[in-house]
């Protein structure tokens, strides 16, 4: 069993990466595919006259800010959109997929953030509300487990219940972290438009959890956001995480024979 995330540019290769896990779980093996798609949201929410919002907190994570019309908006392109275009063309490549969010069957649960606090233009902290943004607190493993158990290839998109049965968009690279987590697969592969975690110039090809978490303060917003979900995917019980490039031909199989920064406990 394996879990890949993708997002951002590595969604304007997905046909590769799918082509690539059709050979995997054609072997009778599993995966579970968390994508994100935040560069495609911001373009159709500009289209319907919503102008995004992006926030950075006192760590250093850049991450969206969203309110209830940017919500709708997440919603319908996340789970809609790039999610049910993942599993046509994982059809097309002769796998059977399932495409769900965290809300189906309350995969991913989350505690709405009631306020953040971020740093202003000006460098200083400032609390403010916190949108229809979610913490992932818990995933429901019978429900992961009944997908599994039904499908090859699970296309999972980062939406989450809140304790109050509301929408709430979660971070991708979470979502991977506790899916992970839940299932402690072989490995967990983050596909990025990067070889790797960049250090002095030149790919960290190997890594402890220690050695990565001493990294995190000198490592940009992208990246660090992923390296963190790395760590924490295997603190959860994750054999090992990859971070490498989804841009490259068979990105996953490159990964799994480790080619890119690798976390280990």
């Amino acid at each position: 069993m394996i879990v890949v995330k993708v997002g951002g540019r590595v969604l304007a290769n997905i046909r590769e990466v799918i082509a690539d896990l059709a050979s995997i779980v054609g072997n009778g093996s599993r995966a579970i595919l968390v994508h994100g798609g935040g560069d495609v949201v911001t373009e159709v929410s500009r289209r319907m006259g919503i102008e995004p919002r992006f926030v950075v907190s006192p760590s250093g994570i850049r991450s969206r800010y969203t309110t209830r019309e940017e919500l709708e908006v997440y919603t319908m392109v996340m789970a809609g959109r790039i999610n049910k275009e993942i599993v046509a063309a994982a059809y097309r490549e002769g796998v059977q997929a399932i495409g769900v969010s965290g809300a189906d069957c309350s995969l991913l649960r989350a505690a709405r953030k009631k306020r953040i606090v971020v740093v202003n233009e000006k460098g200083r902290r400032q609390v403010i509300p916190g949108g229809y943004t979610g913490r992932i607190v818990g995933v429901n493993k019978d429900c992961l487990q009944r997908l599994l158990e039904a499908t090859s290839l699970l296309v999972v998109a980062p939406l989450a219940l809140g304790e109050g049965g509301e929408l709430l968009n979660v971070d991708a690279d979470q979502a991977t972290q506790w899916i992970a987590g839940a299932i402690k697969p072989e490995a967990v592969v983050f596909l990025t438009d990067k070889e790797g975690v960049i250090v002095e110039n030149q790919v960290a090809e190997k890594l402890t959890v220690r050695e990565a978490e001493e990294l995190l303060p000198r490592i940009g917003h992208g990246m660090n956001r992923k390296l963190l979900a790395a760590i924490e995917a295997v603190r959860r019980g994750a054999y090992r995480a990859i971070i490498t490039s989804g841009l490259a031909p068979r990105p996953v199989t490159r990964a799994l024979n480790n080619k890119g920064t690798i976390i280990e406990p």
